[in-house]
């Protein structure tokens, strides 16, 4: 019988979420921050899904949201003409990058802690020292390495760590993962009620993410049975010929969000899938 993904459901958000990203993997673990157009970035814990805290400072659209390594700061892109670094930890606002456009996209360098909000440089400060690189690195990295067919527009892929899978979604609800090395897509299922915006793996790999314009995000196994996070594999009692069956930590369950959402899939032998309420 065919194992279908069932997701941990990530709620809290207004509006259509357009961007996530994980930190490093910390002595705490690893985290995960979501940008969403109702202004209000959330930073979740990132194998669970369980919400920490929002960021309250945009009076826009968050477009963008990133986290450094070691996820002691945060740094966010938003429609009211600015990037914004955080204090990950305490929640306050460290610094305001203004801009005179709409900031969609916002990272922080390898070498050090500092926030980079447009393409062609990494913050201003710093243009003619990186800007170089990085246009050296954009000019001879256009050339494709692997190509991946899918049915539908996609809108955000992710490769594995290790390199061994990827994972894309776009306007059709549906993810798709993919084996890197043949090329050969290995399942596809309905993620979301909405078409998916962003897809990241996590930096261990166990897991990755999805964003929706139906205001949520997913998180879900990359080999589906494994006891990890939220999820627990109960294993079938002696000589009962039953499959060992998957469950999720959780006590309350979304019966009708989980049909609606298998009747598009495989058969599962999942329990229900869970909220996360922020």
């Amino acid at each position: 019988m065919a194992m279908r993904p069932t997701p941990l459901t990530c709620s809290g958000h207004t509006r259509p979420v357009v961007d996530l990203a994980f930190s490093g993997i910390t002595p705490y673990g690893y985290f995960l921050i979501s940008a969403c157009k109702d202004g209000k970035p959330m930073l979740r814990q990132g194998d669970t899904g369980d919400w920490i805290g929002t960021f309250l400072g945009h009076k826009g659209a968050v477009w963008g949201a990133t986290l450094n390594k070691d996820a002691t700061k945060a740094a966010t892109a938003a429609a009211d003409f600015t990037a914004k670094v955080w204090d990950a930890v305490s929640g306050d606002e460290l610094m305001t990058l203004a801009h005179k456009h709409i900031v969609k996209t916002v990272d922080f360098t390898q070498r050090r802690n500092i926030p980079g909000s447009c393409l062609s440089c990494v913050v201003v400060a710093l243009f003619s020292y990186f800007s170089l690189s990085l246009f050296s690195r954009i000019r001879y990295s256009l050339d494709p390495i692997k190509s991946f067919e899918a049915p539908a527009t996609i809108n955000s892929a992710s490769l594995h760590p290790e390199k061994e899978f990827l994972v894309a979604g776009g306007e059709d609800f549906k993810l798709y993962k993919y084996d890197y090395n043949s090329g050969e897509e290995l399942e596809s299922y309905k993620g979301h009620f909405g078409p998916i915006h962003c897809v990241r793996f996590s930096p261990d790999g166990e897991l990755y993410a999805s964003g929706s314009e139906d205001g949520t995000l997913r998180l879900w196994q990359t080999v589906v049975g494994k006891t990890y996070g939220l999820w627990k594999c109960v294993l079938p009692e002696e000589d009962s010929g039953e499959l060992a069956k998957p469950k999720i930590g959780f006590p309350e369950t979304t019966e009708e969000e989980l049909e609606e959402i298998a009747s598009e899939n495989s058969d599962s032998i999942y329990s229900s899938t869970p909220e996360v309420k922020a």
